[in-house]
């Protein structure tokens, strides 16, 4: 029977690995953009000196390992199988679990805590910090469960609610008062009550006061040997098949699919990005922002602009919006286009857009490449430093510090020194809308920059603009 424990804990944290790695991995990648885990002492004791602050650390901690979607799917099967685990380790100490068919339904209650968690981070803004608080807090019960009853039992739990509050915040105490949960990086909306998360907390909850009240010593014993083993199984596999149904159901697939073309575009992997476009029409902004985006950088989106669908030029470079998510792609486009101040400001007004008021990973190496760019090394240098602190932004980070000052190394890099003869030589004002003239003057400092020729006629035909059109023609002929 135990075995037969162990095999349904092992499936449950395969589904759940599968799911996040082939299913929802773009999910991970856009959780790990909106933060800065820095290892560093000032910003370590920064999140612990506040309830909570330990399951947020760990929560900070394991996000950073979600830039590679397969790690961070494995150490979400991992942590929630662990949740399942403590549960029924809990519950298998009660009368109840030795009896035929009721160990079965125990074993399945298990499972419960884990699936709600499963189905709280389906949401994009549900933060890691909340499992944590929730196995943190399983772990101390159970082991406080294994202490031997004293006289000072009672004392002990007195001590030990306080401080697990302090550690892993108000989870540990299921009474959703605002007092009590607000301000806690459970979710990346301050004001959104997570509804599954405490769902979760009160079935542990639930368990944990059965588990420590009714102590009997004893594992599940062979008083359930005999019966069937369909008997022992039909539970767990009903709450399998409700839970991935629920999970299938509540999933948000076309968010997904809007985060891979963000992915795609971060990472500027424009083949793929048309061989994306090529197999579906992206139809949201985001989508086809960046679809515009590869056929300029391939040289085919003034000739093949209305093969693929378009949202007027809106869709071409949107109106930057004050949100941490939309303003990226197109920032992604006003960089590679060589409006390197555009970029920056926009990267920088998202950052700052973050719900949570975290600093981004992704927004800091942008913001080094645009003042390195710009030759504000003062200012690249204060991200660059950032990024050192960094497990997986280190290397670039340290590599780029070698071209601060150094104004032959960035004029042969591939990159920089490109993006620094396309770039404007005089300052202007920028309102959150490009214009033709934006345009026209950026293709007129460097009459070389094929992506202003591409934007530039891509946006005299999405407005319509016959005469613009004629008359730009002319001044290349």
């Amino acid at each position: 029977m135990k075995h037969l424990h162990l095999i349904y804990t092992l499936l449950f944290g395969v589904a759940v690995l599968l799911f996040f790695g082939l299913a929802y991995p773009h999910h991970l990648h856009y959780q790990e953009q909106f933060q800065l885990f820095l290892f560093d002492n000032s910003y370590v004791l920064d999140v612990l000196n506040r309830p909570g602050g330990l399951a947020d650390l760990l929560g900070r901690f394991t996000t950073q390992f979600f830039l590679y979607a397969w790690v961070g799917a494995a150490l979400i099967a991992v942590l929630l199988s662990t949740v399942q685990l403590l549960s029924w380790s809990l519950l298998c100490r009660l009368p109840l679990a030795h009896r035929i068919g009721w160990g079965s339904v125990l074993f399945a209650l298990s499972f419960l805590p884990s699936s709600l968690l499963w189905l709280f981070l389906l949401d994009e803004n549900a933060l890691m910090s909340g499992p944590w608080a929730l196995l943190l807090t399983l772990l101390v019960a159970r082991g406080y469960q294994a202490l031997p009853r004293r006289r000072y039992h009672w004392l002990l739990l007195l001590l030990i609610i306080p401080a697990l509050y302090w550690l892993v915040g108000p989870v540990s105490v299921p009474i959703p008062a605002d007092a009590l949960w607000l301000d806690v990086h459970y979710h990346r909306y301050p004001s959104v009550f997570p509804v599954l998360l405490w769902g979760s907390a009160v079935v542990a909850f639930l368990v944990v006061v059965t588990g420590i009240v009714v102590r009997k010593e004893t594992e599940l014993g062979h008083s359930i040997s005999s019966g069937s083993v369909i008997l022992r199984t039909v539970p767990t596999l009903l709450l399998m098949v409700v839970v991935g149904l629920l999970v299938s159901h509540h999933a948000n697939f076309k968010a997904e699919r809007v985060m891979h073309y963000d992915f795609m575009a971060r990472y500027q992997q424009w083949n793929r990005i048309l061989q994306t476009i090529d197999a579906e029409r992206p139809n949201n902004q985001i989508g086809v922002t960046v679809q515009n985006l590869a056929l300029a950088m391939h040289g085919r989106l003034a000739d093949h602009l209305f093969d693929y669908n378009q949202n007027g030029t809106v869709g071409l470079l949107p109106d930057v919006r004050t949100d941490a998510t939309s303003p990226l792609p197109t920032a992604e486009a006003f960089y590679q286009l060589g409006m390197i101040s555009v970029a920056q400001r926009t990267v920088f007004e998202a950052q700052e857009a973050i719900l949570d008021y975290q600093k981004s990973a992704r927004c800091y190496k942008r913001l080094a490449e645009t003042n390195l760019i710009l030759g504000h090394y003062a200012v690249a240098r204060k991200y660059l430093m950032a990024l050192q602190k960094t497990l997986f932004y280190r290397q670039w980070a340290t590599q780029t510090l070698a071209l601060l000052n150094n104004e032959l190394a960035i004029s042969r890099h591939p990159e920089y020194g490109r993006l620094r003869k396309m770039s404007y030589y005089d300052d202007f004002f920028f309102g959150g809308h490009v214009s033709a003239q934006m345009l026209e003057s950026l293709f007129d400092v460097n009459p070389s920059n094929r992506l202003a020729y591409e934007y530039l006629v891509a946006y005299y035909k999405l407005t319509g603009d016959r005469e613009s059109y004629v008359k730009f023609l002319r001044r290349l002929q």
